[in-house]
């Protein structure tokens, strides 16, 4: 593990260098276009500063980097309803003999290399916010960012408002880059899960799966986990975030492998339960099945217009009713109290992506379905997650490669 690990910080080391996104620059340009249409005002971003004492992978802010596709550091950003500017630092030498060279605004290919037709130098920020006041009143911000207080300095008599909130919507409903880009993460992911249930052998532990899950994903060119990786198994199985992946993994038990792979800058998000040894018992073949039968009853719901959360007809809820009307735990309780998180998420350039908590579904949102039951006394957690796409009339799975019925999953470890 101590080799994976380095492998990940010399690409985080290089990751900017040879970032190349499937997404056009055009495409960055409409989205501020989509946010300068109704503003009244000013959005102020500040990109990513780079911490020169840690040693690791630099990762733009996420905003930032759905409005700009930049991924340098120390870069600034301000929209107003008639203009754009991206401000950037000047060339440091010190630090570029250990970066590589970046770009700078007096260089002759700036405008071409970052799709602004207006790039100014960093110091430039503060003369044109101060000016960008009277284009409206009102300013959004990140805000809690450790930039926040700098710019109440500045704008000591402005009220700075939720740039998140103002951002996040656009980020909801996916282009058909951002999809394509999305799909690539998902296939990496199911990939990497393979070589992982290869490693799922009795007396074997937790970080082998981890070690044939990351040789594949950075073999893929992929640049990052989406996340730490959760492979738990037997009682770690039902540990939600478990994370220290140390255990030894025993014949009869499953393994809860929630894992996924971020390339480009775009995350996946998959889980598959699977038996160490080949073959479910069947106690864990009946708790498998009614978590599958739940997640394709929610799937199966899917469409423009539906509600994803709430109490009464809701795709979660069909999960959770679904869930307590088979199957019973030991005491002969029903199984709806085993299931303890939210049905799902959005995935995008985060892997708990921007826009809140999915409600109203929308053709071009994408969202993760992950219902689980959990027994601790039982020593088993199952969890199937797989990410779907909104379409104009229902539903598409990203990851349906990756099997899930019981049969296929232990065919496949055969």
């Amino acid at each position: 593990m101590r080799i994976v690990r380095a492998i990940l910080l010399l690409g985080g080391l290089l990751w900017p260098a040879f970032l190349h996104s499937a997404i056009p620059l055009s495409e960055y340009h409409q989205r501020r276009e989509k946010l300068r249409k109704d503003l009244n005002g000013s959005v102020v971003l500040f990109g990513q500063r780079e911490d020169r004492e840690l040693i690791g992978r630099f990762r733009q802010e996420s905003n930032f980097y759905y409005l700009t596709g930049w991924t340098e550091p120390g870069a600034r950003l301000l929209i107003t309803h008639d203009d754009e500017i991206l401000f950037l630092p000047h060339h440091d030498e010190r630090v570029e003999r250990y970066t590589g060279r970046r770009t700078s605004a007096e260089d002759s290919d700036s405008k071409e290399k970052t799709g602004f037709q207006n790039v100014l130098p960093v110091e430039k920020f503060e003369s044109q916010l101060l000016k960008a006041l009277d284009s409206g009143p009102e300013v959004y911000a990140l805000l809690h960012s450790r930039d926040e207080d700098a710019l109440k300095s500045l704008l000591a008599f402005r009220e700075l408002r939720d740039g998140e909130g103002k951002i996040g919507p656009l980020r909801r409903i996916k282009s058909k880059a951002e999809i394509a880009e999305l799909q690539r993460a998902a296939d990496v992911s199911m990939a990497a899960h393979r070589a992982a249930w290869n490693r799922l052998t009795p007396g074997a532990h937790e970080y082998d799966a981890q070690a044939a899950f990351t040789e594949v994903m950075l073999d893929r060119g992929c640049e990052d986990y989406a996340y730490p990786p959760i492979i738990g198994s037997g009682p770690n199985g039902t540990v939600l975030h478990y994370e220290a992946n140390r255990r030894r993994m025993d014949r009869g038990e499953v393994v809860v492998i929630d894992a996924a792979a971020e390339c480009d800058y775009y995350a996946s998000d998959i889980t598959r339960t699977i038996p160490v040894g080949g073959k479910y018992s069947a106690r864990e073949r009946e708790i498998y099945e009614i978590v599958l039968g739940a997640q394709k009853a929610a799937i199966a719901a899917i469409k423009p217009g539906a509600m994803y959360y709430g109490e009464t007809g809701t795709i979660s809820q069909i999960a959770k009713d679904y869930i307590n009307s088979h199957g019973k735990d030991q005491h002969g309780e029903p199984l709806g109290k085993y299931f303890t998180h939210g049905l799902g998420h959005f995935v995008g350039i985060d892997v708990h992506d921007a826009g809140g908590v999915p409600l109203k579904l929308e053709e071009g949102m994408v969202l993760t379905v992950e219902p689980g039951i959990y027994i601790p006394e039982e020593n088993i957690g199952v969890r199937i997650e797989d990410v779907v796409l909104v379409t104009h009339d229902g539903a598409r799975v990203m990851t349906a490669a990756l099997p899930k019925e019981p049969t296929e999953v232990e065919k496949a470890l055969q």
